[in-house]
């Protein structure tokens, strides 16, 4: 089994900045293609980030294209969400998932496993 724990959430002013955490545990179990969700109140989940097993290759919402940064520390079994310009329309819960595979379309990410979440306000 692995297991996620996702921190770094917060709140936080529009244009400011977070970044989160995804630290997977379990030992054995590699940690393949790992994609960042979020969901806000009364809307459906809504794919952000996902980063492929090597790390080569990354795919973004629109959305947050060009202000979120998703990257990986094999080293430290970490995947990070870096957000900036962060607006109201960000405010959600986060979680990050690992599965397969990192394509364009971020909703087709199909979760093996799934963390708790982290909450994301951006509020003034």
């Amino acid at each position: 089994q692995l297991q996620l724990l996702e921190s770094g959430g917060g709140l936080v002013q529009p244009g400011g900045s977070l970044t989160l955490s995804c630290a997977a545990s379990g030992f054995g179990v590699p940690v393949g293609a790992v994609a960042w969700f979020r969901q806000a109140p009364g809307k459906e989940r809504e794919g952000v980030s996902c980063i492929s097993p090597s790390g080569s290759s990354t795919n973004y919402d629109d959305s947050v294209q060009g202000r979120f940064t998703i990257s990986r520390d094999d080293a430290k079994r970490t995947v990070y969400l870096q957000m900036t310009n962060l607006t109201q329309e960000d405010t959600g819960i986060y979680y990050c998932a690992v599965g397969r595979p990192c394509y364009r379309v971020i909703n087709n990410f199909r979760e093996d496993y799934r963390g708790q979440g982290t909450q994301v306000t951006v509020s003034s």
